[in-house]
């Protein structure tokens, strides 16, 4: 069946694309420059219901279903806004506590996370490790009804603006990590023991914040453990395979919005008495960038349909993941030597989504592991 637009969806996007054009695209050049966005935009998403609307009436969200959720990153991609950290928070992060937090937990936080009072953060990488979570150092040793975390993570995105963060650990350092050795915490902002570094000057992705983190003997009570013990590893499995599929779409609709502003420079820039639409190898680059975000395209909407009727698609968003991000880069790169001179100047868009858009291939599982992945599935 997979995605059914009503008039209320179209509502919807009419309201969130209002504020989008009001409150977002204006700011977005400062925010850039601050390498943050404020937290006042945070509460103002929070007061329209644009944060987590999926989580339960019960909790402060809408009780609606995640194609509002495509909706929302539709709108902020045709803003030409790469925030990477709103969907980051609703659509990834929150879904931890939502899905294996305790009553308890959910009622503590979950209506902040939908309010823009508790902004998130999940904390898996570590200085010396990358995609290989299995070998991760930080641990969660109990002492009495208490947790003592000890160990350092980077690359964490909204890192500094965050309230809570899920911390991924070894509560078991002897037993193998993809099994039973691997736990999800819940610490929040201020702990004692808990210290964010400093934030990270990037190649993109300015206006969202990313930084370091530290714990030492950072005493947590038992409580903050997210869902069952040594079940982590599994759970970030689980949420992954969303995570995947929105990186995915966010490249798909950043390769959309680079091509649509491409091909209108190239009607307009004239050369040698012309368009340079108008020379052959320019438009056969444009066919074929066309080409490919529509085979993309095609893929992305069956995989959020299969998501959306129930349907695994840990396979699909792997491959999803590595092919239309690395489509995305080629993209990025023809279109700014469509630009010429001018796509290398930061007042053009395609200045800054050529820089944004890298990071796709990399980060929630670069290319190379989203392979080794569906290499195993695929039984080689």
């Amino acid at each position: 069946m997979g995605v059914v637009y009503t008039e209320e969806h179209e509502i919807f996007r009419r309201t969130f694309r209002k504020f989008v054009e009001k409150e977002i695209a204006p700011n977005v050049n400062q925010w850039e420059e601050d390498r943050m966005v404020p937290r006042s935009i945070w509460k103002s998403m929070g007061e329209q219901g644009f944060l987590c609307p999926w989580v339960p009436e019960e909790y402060g969200g809408s009780g609606v279903g995640f194609e509002y959720s495509i909706i929302m990153a539709e709108e902020m991609a045709n803003s030409g806004a790469s925030l990477i950290g709103f969907g980051l928070h609703s659509d990834i992060i929150v879904p931890y506590i939502a899905s294996y937090g305790t009553k308890e937990q959910k009622e503590k936080y979950l209506p902040g996370c939908c309010s823009g009072d508790i902004i998130t953060a999940v904390a898996m990488t570590e200085p010396d490790v990358g995609s290989d979570l299995q070998a991760i150092k930080t641990t969660a040793l109990k002492d009495g009804d208490d947790y003592i975390v000890n160990g350092a993570k980077t690359f964490i995105s909204n890192g500094i603006c965050c309230d809570l963060v899920v911390v991924a650990c070894k509560t078991d350092p002897k037993a193998d990590p993809a099994f039973t050795g691997v736990s999800l915490v819940l610490i929040e902002d201020g702990t004692p023991g808990f210290a964010k570094g400093r934030k990270l000057e990037k190649m993109g992705l300015h206006n969202q914040d990313t930084a370091e983190m530290s714990f030492e003997d950072c005493r947590i009570p038992q409580a903050n453990l997210l869902g069952a013990e040594g079940q982590g590893f599994t759970y970030l499995m689980e949420k992954l395979a969303r995570e995947r599929l929105m990186c995915a779409y966010g490249s798909q609709l950043a390769a959309e919005m680079m091509l649509k502003g491409t091909i209108a420079y190239t009607k307009e820039r004239k050369q040698f008495g012309k368009p340079i639409c108008k020379f052959q190898h320019n438009s056969f680059k444009l066919v074929e960038m066309a080409t490919e975000i529509e085979l993309g395209k095609v893929f992305m909407k069956q995989m959020i349909d299969d998501h959306l009727d129930g349907k695994d698609v840990t396979m699909q968003a792997c491959m999803g993941k590595w092919w239309i991000s690395e489509m995305a880069n080629r993209v990025a790169y023809d279109c700014l030597q469509l630009f010429g001179g001018y796509g290398y100047m930061e007042e053009y868009l395609i200045a800054r989504a050529y820089r944004d858009i890298r990071i796709f291939t990399i980060f929630a599982g670069t290319t190379e592991i989203m392979k080794w992945i569906i290499s195993k599935q695929l039984g080689l």
